[in-house]
């Protein structure tokens, strides 16, 4: 990147069902980023309006609310991945020298599929005829046989998340009681070995992250650390010998692998430097697999640090610290920023009871149907 940048505003609406316009969210996220990095509108130089559901002009609309002010809106529409490719954008246009303050604004309804299948598909296709939930029901049981990988580790994975979900008060699913992996394997199946409660939620939501040069970062920054950006990767599938097309889900998983390489050669780290990590986790599976693709831990090992609860707030590398797709929810297009929200908020020393001692680093790991995965590195500077 031309310019170091840093995040200096982040705003949320509660994640859930409930009746609240999709307008009403966006609006309150992002005048929860403005008033968290202590600017107005008017100082905002370019708009990225994420979604994945709705009418083509619920951007640019949305935005009259925030203010008239000339700036460019564009609307970012890239599946799971809407909100880290909208914060992508406006960190290239600040890094860049577009403008000096950008804004990226996510928002949904709740989320009812990645994709709906044309009448009549021109071809038969895996992701045309086959549902989410099966498709990552077969890549469990595929681990299940290859790693001897048990149900009873899902479930604590999926425990985990909906643990981390009751101390943040903008999570869709908060439990009133600590919930265990055994209740979490008593839920009605979904698609063996998933059940209910691995699922992720479906509710709707808004965030909203704010970037801007380091100047501007120091000048508001009010006694706060500093938090940078230190990497924004972002790739689609790449071919290899022997290539198959896993359809409209996630794509190969060595897509992870390959932007999250690029990603810690930007920031000049290593994996063992992070303090905590967000990934796509819409079920218990791909938080396994992310352990080991991001590089947490040798292939195969992902079960142990499970088995040995690393994962944990409290344990050496939290993951899904505000309860993750499975507890805080997945809308579609405010998920990525859901993320920056909650690492900028551990890095700062703000996440309360859910807070990661001595957060230093964050990943933001997401992916989109079709396939495409971002990765997102941010880093507490003190000034």
């Amino acid at each position: 990147m031309d310019r170091d940048v840093y995040v200096i505003g982040v705003g949320i609406h509660r994640f859930g069902k409930h009746d609240i316009s999709r307008r009403d969210m966006a609006y309150v996220a992002g005048i929860d980023a403005l008033e968290d990095a202590d600017i107005s509108f008017k100082q905002v130089g370019s708009l990225y309006t994420g979604y994945i559901g709705g009418n083509m002009l619920d951007g640019v609309t949305y935005a009259k609310d925030l203010g008239l002010t000339g700036i460019p809106v564009v609307h970012v529409e890239n599946a799971s991945a809407t909100g880290s490719s909208a914060f992508r954008q406006a960190v290239n246009d600040v890094s860049g020298g577009v403008c000096d303050v950008s804004m990226a604004l996510g928002f949904d309804g709740q989320l009812r599929g990645l994709s709906t299948p044309p009448p009549v598909a021109p071809r038969p296709t895996m992701g045309s005829n086959l549902l989410p939930a099966a498709f990552f029901a077969f890549w469990a049981v595929r681990r299940m046989h290859d790693n001897g990988t048990t149900v009873e580790t899902f479930a604590r994975i999926a425990a985990k998340n909906w643990n981390h979900a009751r101390f943040n008060k903008y999570a869709e699913r908060q439990a009133a009681n600590e919930i265990t992996p055994e209740t979490v394997l008593a839920a009605p199946m979904v698609a063996y070995p998933h059940t209910a409660m691995m699922a992720c939620g479906a509710g709707a939501g808004a965030a909203s992250a704010i970037v801007a040069t380091r100047e501007i970062a120091e000048k508001l920054s009010n006694g706060r650390p500093l938090v940078k950006v230190a990497a924004s990767q972002m790739q689609s599938e790449v071919y290899q010998p022997g290539h198959i097309f896993l359809g409209a889900i996630v794509g190969p998983s060595e897509s992870t692998r390959i932007t999250a390489n690029l990603a810690y050669a930007e920031a000049g780290i290593e994996p063992k430097d992070l303090s905590l990590v967000h990934v796509h986790d819409a079920f218990p599976i791909e938080e396994l697999m992310y352990y080991e693709l991001l590089g947490i831990c040798p292939d195969g090992e992902g079960d142990r640090l499970v088995a040995e609860g690393a994962t944990t707030i409290g344990g050496r590398i939290p993951f899904s610290t505000d309860g993750g797709l499975i507890g805080r929810g997945h809308p579609g297009g405010p998920t990525g920023l859901a993320q920056i929200w909650d690492i900028t908020q551990q890095l700062r020393g703000e996440s309360g009871q859910r807070q990661v001692e001595n957060a230093r680093i964050g990943l933001a790991h997401m992916m989109g149907a079709g396939s495409v995965c971002v990765v997102h590195i941010l880093k507490r500077e003190e000034h």
